[in-house]
Parts: structure tokens; sequence; C-alpha cells
């Protein structure tokens, strides 16, 4: 049995990574941290785990982590990550960041993009947990930085165009919506419910921290050079979901179908991915709950451009459900492992 360390388990992907690994049968989460709720018992924190998990939280420390668990995942603000995970990493550990700290390649872009002088050494190599599109590497990493949920959905949803140089790599539109969960459990008054309820409003319009991480990985998939991209974030009145809208002006004439057939093979061995047929476009309500990114797309032949729509869950294949997936490739276990594929109905 692995045994699993949480680093920050009372936000919101922390609790997603304990509620789904109760149900996964290699894996049991043997510590978990909180400066917040040190001393308490996970389960008066979150009373749902009540008779299903019963675990003090503590706070972090290197030598009780390294002594009691063979896998981590870390799940920290901004900035945190850099040095815990080094340590880990450097004393053997596997380990799984949901943060920003270990994501993109270029240390100039982290610092521009979020702000802050980056800690990291460059001791750590971190492959980009994007299973369907780094497999192979996952499965043969000892750190894996795992996607942000925008960069999810919309990666997934743009990767085969981009790859087989169907679109102008410049000036690509994503318009982006996302549940207050994204906002973390940290108070805020954007998230406060009576600025957030019965609204949808624009935020980070034109400087979304996750713009240069969307830009790196699509870049990466083909020889058609670098793709520059505006992501449009919106904050919706749900708890959970990211709908990802996604507008690429296409280099020849494709029909729907046409590309339909490409999605379905692009996919066609990945469990977590399932493309519409003609015509339907997934609300994020089909993938509540599950670790499951479903796309649809149209081609606007009078402009010329094909739409992509593609769903998330982000607290679960946006953040703690993508992160299990990448622990079991790292690990060698099914890559379905204890992962829901089927949302909640209605």
């Amino acid at each position: 049995m692995l045994r699993v360390g949480i680093i920050g388990a009372t936000g919101y992907s922390g609790l997603e990574l304990v509620r789904l690994l109760l149900n996964h049968p290699q894996a049991k989460v043997t510590y978990v941290t909180s400066r917040t709720y040190a001393g308490k018992d996970l389960n008066e924190v979150f009373p749902a785990l009540k008779g299903h998990f019963s675990l003090k939280c503590e706070d972090y420390r290197f030598e009780r982590a390294v002594e009691c668990c063979d896998f981590l995942f870390l799940a920290l603000p901004h900035g945190l990550s850099e040095e815990v995970g080094t340590r880990l990493s450097r004393a053997g550990k596997k380990v799984v960041d949901i943060g920003s700290d270990f994501r993109l390649d270029d240390l100039s872009q982290y610092e521009t993009w979020y702000k802050r002088k980056s800690g990291r050494t460059g001791e750590v190599k971190p492959v980009y947990g994007l299973a369907e599109l780094n497999g192979d590497k996952v499965r043969a990493a000892q750190f894996v930085a795992n996607p942000g949920c925008f960069p999810t959905a919309t990666i997934l949803g743009l990767a085969p165009l981009v790859e087989k140089d169907l679109i102008e790599r410049q000036g690509i539109l994503v318009d982006a919506k996302t549940g207050v969960s994204g906002s973390g459990r940290s108070l805020s008054l954007a998230a406060h419910y009576s600025e957030s309820t019965e609204n949808v409003k624009a935020y980070k319009v034109g400087v979304h921290q996750h713009t240069p991480e969307i830009e790196q990985e699509l870049t990466k998939l083909g020889g058609g050079g670098k793709v520059v991209m505006n992501l449009t974030t919106h904050l919706v009145s749900m708890n959970r979901g990211i709908l990802s809208t996604c507008y690429g002006r296409l280099r020849e004439k494709k029909t729907t179908k046409e590309l339909l057939d490409l999605y379905k093979a692009f996919y066609l061995e990945e469990p977590f991915v399932q493309v519409m047929p003609e015509g339907v476009y997934p609300g994020t309500r089909e993938v509540y709950g599950s670790n499951s990114c479903m796309i649809g797309l149209k081609v606007d032949e009078r402009v010329n451009t094909v739409i992509v729509t593609s769903v998330i869950d982000n607290l679960t294949k946006g953040a703690a459900g993508q992160a299990i997936q990448n622990m079991n490739l790292m690990n060698d276990f099914e890559e379905t492992m204890g992962l829901p594929k089927v949302g909640l109905i209605p």
C-alpha cells in the first residue's frame, strides 16, 4: 500500500484529494498538514469525513513527511512549494505539486505573471503533468507539476488543432468561466456570496497568470511556431466547473465532421476525455465531481473559424483528480484507479 501525504490538506484541493483517495485500492493517506488546523482531526474540520477518515492535521515537518510517506501531494499557495518540493525530491520522494511554482519552464515568465521572484534552484526537473499529452514522461518522473485548471481545459480543447497545425498560432481567443471554488477557501470579496451569486463577471482580463502556461504547452506540441493567445476569465455563480470556449482561425477549410473525426482519433486511448457528437456541446454539470474532460466543437464556415468548448470540474480534473491520475502513472497503477469517470447526475 502506497503511503500518501497531503501537504496543505484543508484547502479545497487537499480535501478533494482525501475524498478521492478514500476509494483508492492501492493508496492510503498517512499524513495531512495544515497550519490553521494543526492538532485537529480532519473530520472535525470537515464533518462530511466523519466515519470515513480520521487523522490529525499536523504542522508540516520535513523529517515527519519523509518518515511516514512514500508519495506526497503539495497543495500549497504560490511560493510555498519551491523549498518544500525541492527538499522532498532531494530525499528521494515522489511528488506531485498541485500549485503553480514548478509549471513554467522560464522563471522570468513566472516572475512577470505571478508578480513574485521564483525560489526555484533548478535542482528539481519537473514534468508537466497533463497525462493525455505527457503520459510517458509522467510514468518516468519523480516530480510532476500538476497543470492549472484553466490550462487543463484549454490545452485539451486545442491540442489536436495545434499539433496538426490546423489553426493560426497567433491570436487564439479563449473565453473561460469558473466556479467560485477556484478562488480557494481563503476569504475574498469576489467570492463573497453577495458579490458572486446571480452574477457573471470578468476578472484578470488580459493578465491571467495561466496564460503563459497554456502558451508554453501548446507551443511544444508542433513545429509551427510560438502560440500567442488571449485568455479572458469569468467568475460564475456556481461551486465547481470550468467551461473553456476557444476560437481558432483555420489555416484551410475544414468541416465540423472532419475535425470531430480528428479529435476522436487523437483522444481514442484517453480514458478521461470524451469527444461529443456533432451538435452536442457539454456543460459543466455533466463533469461535476468526475475526472473527465468533455469536448464539443463547431466549424463556423462563414468566417473559417473553429469553436471548441471544453468542460472539466476544476477541483477534480483541474486539480486533485488529475494529481491522482499522475500518481497512478508514476507508481505503475492503472491510470483510472480510484477516479470517477462519470459526473453527478443531475
